[in-house]
């Protein structure tokens, strides 16, 4: 490869991923003891919510069961069934609350840009 129009740091970054191949095909060593490798994990688990923790993230928001149910794109029917324990929300709503739990204040100011008084 040519490398003499390259700037510097197209250079290094061509160089090191050269010689990052060639410790790949030469397999004489340990990759992780030359190179720094990392393992990114998340724990995205939602937290179980029942009635009441329903009903208060819905209250940090300040709305009505049938905006909640709107802004978590589930029916009114749903949500007035999470906060009466006839029904447990899914994976996906209890993740979304948990967003809305550790950053409400966040959400407030999203919601209120959604919002649109009609009479």
């Amino acid at each position: 490869m040519d490398k003499s129009n390259l700037t510097d740091l197209e250079r290094d970054l061509v160089e090191g991923m050269e010689g990052f191949l060639h410790d790949l095909k030469d397999g004489s060593g340990s990759i992780g003891g030359k190179y720094t490798c990392r393992r990114v994990v998340l724990d995205l688990a939602p937290k179980a919510y029942g009635a009441a923790e329903v009903k208060s993230t819905r209250q940090l928001l300040n709305t009505s069961q049938a905006l909640f149910a709107a802004f978590l794109g589930v029916s009114p029917k749903t949500v007035k069934a999470w906060e009466q324990n006839t029904r447990v929300p899914g994976d996906m709503a209890c993740r979304f609350m948990d967003e809305v739990q550790r950053n409400p204040e966040y959400f407030r100011e999203r919601f209120s840009k959604l919002a649109q008084v009609k009479c």
